[in-house]
């Protein structure tokens, strides 16, 4: 008789938890297709062997540019064992995009002293709008170990007071161009 009772109350508690599972499975599926879900970052593809070819990432296009809009664009390559370029002036209190892509291997960075920080995965651009205030220099080192050169990988992100910000003709701003 007390061998039934408790096949009886396992068996309540086998469907209570049959319930409970089946209820998040049909929460997941439902959010899943209610809502689209996508992975969190902006998700855009390039061709990493190539992209030094043609196009945004082209030796040219690298570093700093000021948008019609007031905002800066800065590009940027992370490879085997540099960051091109090294040196990156932004204008302090404005919105600043970094975008980043790699040829070669995985990498990151963190721009210390700020909340920016990514990883750079080759074939992905990754992609950061923020804004600086404090003006001076950010050590900016590569995070994801990336090979035997690895400690040598940095750059320096220049926030540079709004009087010192003078692009030339083209909205271009290098390290050569600050006074």
């Amino acid at each position: 008789m007390d061998e039934r009772r408790i096949l009886k109350a396992e068996l309540r508690w086998v469907i209570v938890v049959a319930i409970a599972v089946g209820l998040m499975v049909i929460v997941i599926i439902t959010t899943t297709l209610t809502n689209a879900l996508h992975p969190p970052s902006n998700v855009e593809t390039i061709d990493p062997a190539t992209l030094h070819l043609a196009g945004e990432f082209v030796e040219a296009n690298l570093g700093a540019q000021e948008n019609d809009d007031g905002t800066v664009t800065v590009r940027l390559v992370a490879t085997q064992f540099a960051f091109v370029p090294r040196c990156l002036p932004v204008p302090a209190g404005r919105q600043v995009t970094l975008r980043v892509t790699s040829p070669d291997v995985l990498h990151g960075f963190i721009v210390a002293g700020t909340n920016v920080n990514t990883m750079v995965v080759p074939g992905y651009v990754a992609e950061i709008t923020t804004e600086f205030d404090k003006t001076g220099d950010h050590l900016m080192p590569c995070h994801e170990y990336c090979g035997l050169g690895h400690s040598n990988m940095w750059a320096v992100l220049r926030v540079l007071p709004e009087e010192e910000w003078n692009p030339d003709e083209n909205g271009r701003m290098t390290c050569d161009l600050i006074p």
